[in-house]
């Protein structure tokens, strides 16, 4: 077992990489009347885990997101949100966002030739992240203010008939990512045992239990239990309360008060599953330990996944099947990654002093 993908063709696509609209049409919202705005997200790799699984003691599969058209999961809600926004005449997208979804919105913007504004905290979000917001041509307004005052006023903005609310808080962002869910069940034949992921403004966890739900009619016989996992300073759902000021290096999982907050509640009761909280630096511990191990980089927010796997794993039995989703890849932000990387003292150009260097 290594890497399980779907072939395009075989989902009724053509030779190049088709997106989710294409392969999973009858379970969204589109009509032949829908504009696809696509590019070509979804059919993310589902990779065997052999080091992770013998750590942990059972069969781990990582849902590597980070290889998105964009790098995070969020562009398969994205497709769905604006093709559907396109379809009603939008103009402008609007979306608060910790980074991914600024950089998802801005992009399939460009792709639909329309404009996108953004509404980000000042001086949190990752530089990797606020560049693809930037570069794809979005109007970027820095609040000062946290994630939870930009949605607030993103959703008093919405009140008008101005703007296309593209943040998780719009059904059709979750109608597209619960197609990760579809593609599990598809590749591995069978849903897992369990399914871990990071916990933010909690539209993921919601749209996964959907995706599972949903096959679990025609597909697979069983759906995982659901554990989400937020970072210790940023953990409302875990301690059942908002956080006013919440505080992580995992960025994009800093959030106080999810807006979609009862809707995880119910996934993770409904799944019999729990929430789990790690520390900044199980954040970073993981996030290295994958990357030296198993060869994926990812983002903070999506190692807090794998930190939270390495706290439970006591209560896995041998021959549980376990997925992992990483959300967003690590270039995304890297000085996060390389906080610690020490300067490279340079060594004479020559084989016998790079060798000598090659075997400390």
């Amino acid at each position: 077992m290594s890497i399980l993908q779907a072939n395009p063709r075989e989902s009724g696509g053509s030779a190049s990489r088709t997106g989710i609209i294409e392969r999973y049409r009858k379970y969204l919202p589109v009509t032949d009347a829908t504009p696809v705005v696509s590019l070509g997200e979804g059919n993310t790799p589902l990779l065997f885990s052999p080091r992770l699984s013998e750590r942990v003691g059972a069969e781990v599969w990582i849902k590597n997101e980070g290889v998105n058209p964009t790098g995070s999961f969020k562009d398969r809600g994205m497709t769905v949100a604006v093709s559907k926004a396109v379809e009603r005449g939008a103009h402008t997208l609007l979306c608060a966002s910790t980074g991914n979804t600024s950089a998802s919105a801005a992009a399939y913007a460009a792709r639909a030739g329309i404009r996108c504004a953004v509404i980000l905290p000042a001086g949190k979000i990752a530089r990797g992240k606020l560049a693809q917001a930037f570069i794809y041509g979005a109007k970027i307004i820095a609040i000062d203010g946290n994630f939870d005052d930009a949605l607030r006023i993103v959703r008093e903005l919405g009140e008008g008939n101005e703007f296309a609310i593209v943040n998780s808080i719009n059904p059709d962002r979750i109608a597209g990512q619960k197609t990760a869910a579809f593609e599990i069940v598809d590749l591995l034949g069978f849903a897992p045992d369990i399914h871990v992921l990071p916990l933010g403004n909690a539209g993921n966890i919601t749209a996964y239990w959907a995706g599972y739900r949903e096959f679990a009619n025609e597909r697979s016989t069983s759906s995982p239990r659901m554990i989400g996992v937020q970072a210790a300073g940023a953990a409302p759902i875990y301690h059942d309360k908002v956080v006013e000021n919440p505080e992580t290096i995992a960025t994009a999982i800093r959030i106080g008060n999810p807006a979609s907050w009862k809707q995880a509640r119910a996934a993770i009761d409904e799944s019999r599953g729990a929430v789990e909280i790690v520390t900044d630096a199980e954040i970073l511990d993981a996030q290295k330990w994958l990357a030296a191990n198993e060869g994926i980089f990812v983002e903070p927010a999506s190692a807090a996944a794998i930190a939270g796997l390495w706290k439970r794993m006591e209560t896995f039995e041998a021959g549980t099947r376990i997925v992992c989703t990483v959300t967003g890849h690590g270039l995304k932000d890297s000085e996060a990654a390389t906080r610690d990387m020490k300067e490279f003292a340079p060594v004479a150009a020559t084989t016998s002093d790079v060798l000598r260097k090659i075997d400390m």
